[in-house]
């Protein structure tokens, strides 16, 4: 008589999978830690002894955010480590904007069928962009549920970072006079991969492996599958040198019009000029003429070569410049603040 007892493998969890899928990346994984860890991977609960003697008044910064639907791209090229530094450098990125330093980080994946190399490949993404950023990879969470995912998965991450809070930075003293200074994106980075794959897969009918002149012999999928920029590196460049940075913009879904007027004062407007984007990545260019996008539709959904935005004074702006290339950025001037209502303006 066949076995026809139920158990937790044939209703599609594979226990024995996961922990052994874990144990092979436990050395990457291990990598990426800071000394204030006080245990390793795998506890209930991760454990971070935060170094007061580094902040005077520390305040602690959190963030969340998930890669959305550039998962779908990632499965269809069957590539999965870049996903893993998009989650990172995306969360490093949203609390940078207001001084804090990435110290720490979670992630959580659902899926409906755990399988290799996905699994590996995307936490060992998330290990070696941690490390880079030297933010401990504090733990995570695996959810195999093949009620729920299919065969598809979703990809979550939880940042924690430190700031003193005199030197929070929030925008407030952004003024007319200040000028913008752009940190260039290699890409859509985390956002408008919805429009994106409307475009390019349904109207163009291109497909991942499809190699065009305009990507510069790049494919299709490996222009859509750049990693996320990290600009960590050039924040804190600029927070342990004497210029005033006043403000930071994050930009992701909802572009420059968006994103900027989160952190403006109501008393003024940015102002920024197409024509000093010069060097954005050909998919923007490819997208928006395939798809016969506008403009202010353009620069709401995708960064479209802008990927993070520094305000300065006047005064400081060739400071700025300088630092952010030391820094391994072609930083450039994209705009400036002038008197208004708290809003944010592309021109030509």
């Amino acid at each position: 008589m066949s076995d026809s007892r139920a158990t937790y493998k044939n209703a599609g969890v594979d226990i024995d999978l996961a922990t052994n899928l874990l144990k092979s990346i436990k050395p990457k994984l291990a990598s990426a830690r800071r000394p204030e860890m006080l245990a390793p991977i795998g506890g209930f609960g991760g454990l971070f002894q935060i170094d007061l003697t580094k902040y005077k008044n520390p305040v602690m910064v959190s963030s969340i955010d998930g890669v959305g639907t550039k998962l779908m791209v990632a499965a269809m090229m069957e590539k999965y480590d870049t996903v893993g530094h998009d989650i990172v450098n995306h969360c490093i990125n949203d609390i940078a904007v207001q001084g804090a330093e990435p110290v720490y980080f979670l992630d959580y994946i659902g899926i409906g069928k755990l399988r290799s190399p996905l699994y590996e490949q995307v936490l060992g993404g998330i290990a070696d962009a941690c490390r880079a950023a030297n933010c401990a990879l504090l733990g995570g969470e695996t959810a195999e549920m093949p009620g729920m995912y299919g065969n598809d998965f979703d990809l979550v991450g939880v940042i924690t970072g430190m700031v003193d809070r005199d030197k929070i930075i929030t925008g407030e003293k952004i003024a007319p006079g200040h000028v913008a200074v752009a940190l260039p994106s290699n890409g859509l980075h985390t956002n408008g991969f919805s429009l994106a794959r409307r475009v390019l897969f349904s109207i163009c009918n291109y497909d991942v492996n499809t190699t065009l002149p305009e990507l510069n012999g790049e494919s299709v999928g490996e222009a859509l599958l750049k990693p996320h920029t990290c600009y960590w590196k050039a924040v804190k460049a600029l927070m342990e040198s004497a210029v005033s940075l006043d403000g930071i913009a994050h930009i992701t879904g909802g572009g420059l019009y968006d994103n900027v007027p989160r952190i403006l004062p109501k008393n003024v407007d940015a102002v920024f000029s197409k024509s000093t984007i010069k060097n954005a990545p050909p998919i923007f260019k490819l997208m928006v003429e395939a798809g016969n996008i506008e403009d202010s539709e353009a620069y709401r959904v995708f960064n479209m070569g802008v990927g993070m935005v520094l305000f300065v004074p006047k005064a400081d702006e060739a400071q700025t410049l300088k630092l952010c290339r030391e820094a391994g950025f072609d930083a450039f001037t994209c705009g400036e603040i002038v008197a208004g209502t708290g809003v944010s303006r592309v021109e030509a």
